[in-house]
């Protein structure tokens, strides 16, 4: 699977989160580099749901578009700014990765 395929994916992931998350959560897609993927999600977040789920359930999402996936690393704010993560997603070996 090319590059291409990958972006088309993981577009139509980001559209499919933001289209039920927005406004308390948003996705945008920072970069990808080699085999990793970093996500930026912004917003308000439900507090009680645990902010890091909604960076957690990205992953089911990149999996309902056919990106197999791990969540590596939730990169969280220091200071006083708490409305932003940085979700960071290993791509797997099956879609052309190593």
């Amino acid at each position: 699977m090319g590059m291409e395929s990958i972006m088309e994916q993981m577009y139509r992931a980001i559209e499919f989160y933001n289209r039920y998350r927005e406004p308390e959560a948003k996705a945008i897609l920072l970069k990808i580099d080699d085999d990793k993927i970093y996500v930026v999600f912004r917003g308000s977040f439900c507090r009680t749901c645990g902010v890091n789920d909604w960076v957690e359930d990205f992953r089911y999402v990149l999996e309902d578009v056919g990106i197999d996936n791990e969540l590596l690393e939730i990169i969280e704010p220091s200071g006083l700014d708490g409305g932003w993560r940085i979700g960071v997603f290993k791509l797997s070996a099956k879609i052309g990765f190593k």
